[in-house]
């Protein structure tokens, strides 16, 4: 697992007690915000007739524009930015942890496998649901939590649940993320192992074992690839649900 340790690159200050140093996991999410920054800026050239870059991040801010044009409605338009910024985001590090940069001797960090960094992302998004259902609706915000057509027998049960409900909705958001990349990796080192140990112990349990895990190695990482994309997907999905449900109390 020492794939996934944080290991310190520079020790930094101290701060009130504590020691605040830059870190791998730092350094990737500062890679992050620059490769994402190159990738905007192939569209600010705003031509007639769009070069690929430019079609790509139009592309990519019309498939966020019309997901919460679809959750939110006419709305949703004002949180394109805070919900786009975090699609790329996710997207870029899942992406750059899957980097074949070993070959080279520089070994990837995939900070979304940390629960400590998807937890801050949910809490991000959370923190704006509560913020804009209160600012819009004041304490009829508490509405939510009392479904339409809800028996009377039932009104001492159904808030509850619904309450328990919404509050879990951080943690379940961080966590989804936080386990689809971790098991990810830890199945791609595992089959890794197979294949250096198997070769390892000689040209017949190199052909046996290491051949199929190595081609196995190959399925898993295109596979890795594309729930990269899906996990940003669900990840910013849900968050419009949440906003959604912050803005038209459904």
């Amino acid at each position: 697992m020492h794939q996934f340790e944080v290991q310190t690159i520079w020790d930094g200050f101290a701060l009130g007690g504590h020691q605040i140093a830059f870190t791998n996991s730092a350094a990737w999410m500062v890679l992050a915000v620059v490769a994402l920054v190159a990738f905007m800026s192939m569209g600010l050239k705003g031509a007639l007739v769009p070069a690929r870059g430019q079609m790509m991040v139009e592309s990519a801010t019309r498939f966020i524009d019309n997901m919460l044009s679809a959750n939110v409605g006419p709305e949703g338009k004002r949180y394109v930015p805070y919900v786009f910024s975090l699609f790329m985001f996710i997207l870029f590090a899942n992406i750059l942890g899957l980097l074949p940069l070993g070959v080279v001797g520089i070994h990837p960090f995939t900070f979304t496998s940390h629960f400590t960094i998807t937890g801050v992302l949910a809490i991000m998004s959370f923190s704006i649901v509560l913020i804009v259902g209160f600012w819009r609706h004041g304490l009829h915000f508490f509405s939510l939590f009392v479904p339409h057509g809800t028996p009377l027998w039932l009104m001492w049960l159904i808030p509850v649940i619904e309450l328990v409900s919404f509050m879990v909705r951080p943690f379940s958001l961080g966590l989804r993320l936080f386990v689809a990349m971790t098991a990810g990796h830890v199945l791609l080192k595992v089959l890794a192992g197979f294949v250096i140990n198997a070769g390892n112990a000689g040209i017949a349990t190199g052909v046996l074992v290491g051949g199929p895990s190595f081609l196995l190695m190959i399925g898993i990482s295109a596979l890795e690839l594309l729930v990269a994309g899906i996990q940003a997907y669900v990840f910013a999905l849900l968050t419009s649900l949440y906003i959604n449900d912050a803005v038209n109390l459904h």
